[in-house]
C-alpha cells in the first residue's frame, strides 16, 4: 500500500497571515513548535472541519485524530446527541443575566456520578478550577504551602509555573514544594519539615507528563497520601482535567481506590463545549462560597446541557471499558509493528490516554521522525505528549493506523 503524502500550502499561507496579527501565529500548546509538532513542516496548522474520529485540514487532508483536541473530544467530533442538547439550550438562552436551571441539573448529575463529589462549581478551563482548588485549600486551612509532584502540569496561572519562567515573580511560587512522584517517604519528610504549614497536596491521578514514560501510582501510594493529608488536616486535590472520565466515570480517584477532597474536571466533561468543574466535599463548600471567583461566561447554559448529554452517553457506552479496549488494541499493535520493523516503541500510561516513546535514542530525533511520517500520511499525533482515544474510533481506523505505521517506519529506515 502506498499512502499519499500530505501537502500543506493553505496552512502555511494562513500561518503567514496569522503571524502578522496574533502572537506566535498560533500560541500555547497548539502552536507548532511549542506543541512539539517537530519538524513543523510535517504538520497541518489549521482545521477546516471535523467529524467522529477525524478532522480535515484547510488543504483537504483527512486525519485520524489521536490528540482529540488535546482531550475534549471524548465521544467523537460533532456527536449528534451532545450537539442537539446544546442546540436546544441555545434556542432557549445561553449567556443570560440569571443562570438557567440546567446548571442545577448538571451539578446534580455530577454529584450523582462522581464518587467524591458533594457539590459542583463551574468555570471554563481546567486552569480555572485548579486555581480555585488551591485558593479554597489556602482559605480553608489558613496555610500557604502547596505540594506538587515533579513532572506535574496543573495549568498556566503563575502559581503553577517555575521561578525562572518569563513573567513569574518569586513570591508567586515561593510557597511551592516539589516531591518525586510515587515517593511517599519524601512526602512524609516534607510534612515533617513544614509541620502545620501545608495547605494542599495537588496531583494528577497518575503521572502523565511530557518527555517521559507515563507512570501509574505504586500500590498503596494514594492510600498513604490520603491518610497523611487527613492526619495533617491538609486538603487533597486531584487534577482530573486530563484523565477524568477516561479511566472511571466516578472519577480517577475512585479508579485508584481513594477519595479526593477536591477534584478538577474539564476536557471530557462536555465533548468540546467549554465548561470545567470543581467538585468537592461538603466541609469545603462554605469556603468556596466565600471566595471572590467568577467569570463572564462561567454560567452559560448550552455547555451545561452538552455536559449532561455527554455524561449520560458515556454511562450508556460504559465508556472507560470501551476506551481501554480500543487503546490496548492500538498500542499493542503499534509496539508490535515497530518491533517487526526493527525499532523499540514504548507505550506507557493508561491505554485511554497513552504515551509513546521510541527507545534507544536520547536525542529524541528518531521518535520525532516517526511521528512526522505518521502525520504526513494522515494519522495525527504529536511527539512528546500523551495521546487520546475517543468512542468514535473504529476498528477500521485502527487497522489503517497500523498500515500507516508500517510505511512510517519504512520511511524512517530509508532516511537513516
Amino acid at each position: 500500500m502506498n499512502i499519499p503524502i500530505n501537502q500543506y500550502q493553505n496552512s502555511r499561507a494562513l500561518f503567514e497571515r496569522a503571524c502578522k496579527v496574533i502572537p506566535s501565529g498560533i500560541y500555547g500548546h497548539l502552536g507548532p513548535a511549542e506543541g512539539c509538532m517537530i519538524p513543523v513542516e510535517a504538520f497541518p496548522l489549521y482545521c477546516d472541519h471535523a467529524k467522529g474520529s477525524y478532522f480535515w485540514d484547510v488543504d483537504g487532508n483527512r486525519f485520524i485524530d489521536y490528540m482529540c483536541a488535546y482531550g475534549p473530544n471524548i465521544l467523537g467530533y460533532n456527536d449528534p446527541e451532545v450537539d442537539e442538547a446544546a442546540r436546544k439550550q441555545f434556542e432557549k438562552g445561553n449567556c443570560t443575566t440569571n443562570p438557567s436551571p440546567v446548571m442545577i441539573d448538571f451539578a446534580e448529575l455530577l454529584v450523582d456520578t462522581v464518587k467524591s463529589a458533594e457539590w459542583a462549581f463551574f468555570a471554563k478551563n481546567g486552569n480555572d478550577v485548579t486555581s480555585l482548588a488551591v485558593m479554597a485549600a489556602r482559605a480553608h486551612t489558613h496555610r500557604k504551602k502547596i505540594v506538587f509532584f515533579r513532572g506535574y502540569y496543573h495549568g498556566v496561572s503563575p502559581w503553577t509555573q517555575k521561578i525562572d519562567y518569563p513573567g513569574i515573580l518569586p513570591e508567586e511560587v515561593c510557597h511551592n514544594i516539589y516531591v518525586p512522584w510515587n515517593d511517599i517517604e519524601a512526602l512524609k519528610e516534607v510534612f515533617a519539615s513544614y509541620k502545620g504549614e501545608i495547605a494542599a497536596v495537588i496531583g494528577q491521578p497518575y503521572m502523565h507528563g511530557n518527555f517521559a514514560d507515563n507512570e501509574l501510582p505504586a500500590d498503596g501510594f494514594w492510600q498513604q497520601v490520603r491518610a497523611l493529608c487527613s492526619a495533617e488536616e491538609t486538603v487533597l486535590i486531584v487534577d482530573d482535567v486530563r484523565a477524568g472520565f477516561r479511566l472511571d466515570l466516578q472519577g480517577s480517584d475512585h479508579y485508584f481506590g481513594f477519595e479526593a477532597d477536591l477534584i478538577c474536571f474539564c476536557k471530557a466533561l462536555a465533548n468540546g463545549y467549554n465548561v470545567s468543574a470543581l467538585c468537592g466535599k461538603n466541609f469545603l463548600k462554605n469556603t468556596v462560597s466565600g471566595l471572590t471567583y467568577t467569570g463572564s461566561y462561567w454560567m452559560s447554559a448550552a455547555p451545561f446541557a452538552a455536559g449532561i448529554a455527554c455524561i449520560e452517553k458515556m454511562k450508556r457506552l460504559n465508556l472507560p471499558a470501551l476506551l481501554r479496549e480500543k487503546g490496548k488494541k492500538l498500542t499493542d499493535g503499534l509496539v508490535q509493528i515497530a518491533s517487526e520493523e526493527g525499532f523499540h516503541l514504548v507505550a506507557s500510561g493508561a491505554p485511554a490516554l497513552f504515551y509513546l516513546r521510541t527507545a534507544d535514542d536520547d536525542s529524541l530525533m528518531l521518535h520525532q521522525a516517526y511521528i512526522a511520517q505518521m502525520v504526513r500520511r494522515g494519522v495525527f499525533m504529536t511527539n512528546h505528549h500523551n495521546h487520546f482515544i475517543n468512542a468514535a474510533l473504529s476498528d477500521a481506523d485502527i487497522e489503517y493506523t497500523f498500515k500507516v505505521a508500517k510505511e512510517a517506519w519504512a520511511a524512517v529506515k530509508a532516511a537513516l
